[in-house]
C-alpha cells in the first residue's frame, strides 16, 4: 500500500534556480529554495521540487529507502521570513530528487504529479516533523 503525501510548502523557487521549461513537469537543473516561513517540517515542496533536513536525509539513507537521491540545495531567507522569525536558524536541507518507479521503489511520482511513498518510507518519515504534510492512501 501507497500513501500520497503532499508535504509543507515553506517558500518556493529562488531566484538562482535554473530551470528548463519546455517540460513539463519543468526540468531543474539547480535548486534554490527561499524560505517565507517554516512550520518545522522535516520534508518541504516547492513544485515541481522536494527539499529534506540533513537528519531525515540520514536515516533514508540508513534505511536504504529507494526511488530516491539527494543533492545540494541553495537556501536563503525571504524578506518576509526575516521580518517574521529575525533570530531563526535552519537546519541543513539537501533536495530530494525522487525518481523511483512506480509501484516498486519507496519514492515515485504518480502521473498527477503528487510523490507517493510506500509503508516502509511512511514508517520512517512518521518519526519526524510532518505535522503539515497532507497524507491520504494511494488508490
Amino acid at each position: 500500500m501507497y500513501k500520497l503525501i503532499e508535504p509543507e510548502v515553506a517558500g518556493g523557487l529562488g531566484e538562482q534556480t535554473q530551470m528548463d521549461n519546455s517540460f513539463f513537469p519543468p526540468l531543474i537543473k539547480n535548486l534554490h529554495y527561499e524560505f517565507e516561513g517554516w512550520l518545522g517540517n522535516d520534508i518541504l515542496e516547492s513544485f515541481p521540487c522536494y527539499i529534506v533536513t540533513e537528519k531525515l536525509r540520514r536515516e533514508i539513507e540508513f534505511e536504504k529507502l529507494t526511488g530516491i537521491n539527494f543533492d545540494n540545495v541553495l537556501i536563503s531567507k525571504s524578506d518576509t521570513f526575516l521580518d517574521l522569525y529575525p533570530n531563526r536558524e535552519l537546519p541543513n536541507f539537501f533536495w530530494a530528487k525522487i525518481n523511483g518507479e512506480p509501484h516498486k521503489d519507496d519514492f515515485f511520482i504518480t502521473d498527477k504529479n503528487v510523490l507517493a511513498i510506500s509503508e516502509k518510507a511512511y514508517s520512517v518519515l512518521k518519526n519526524y516533523n510532518i505535522d503539515q504534510a497532507d497524507i491520504e492512501d494511494l488508490e
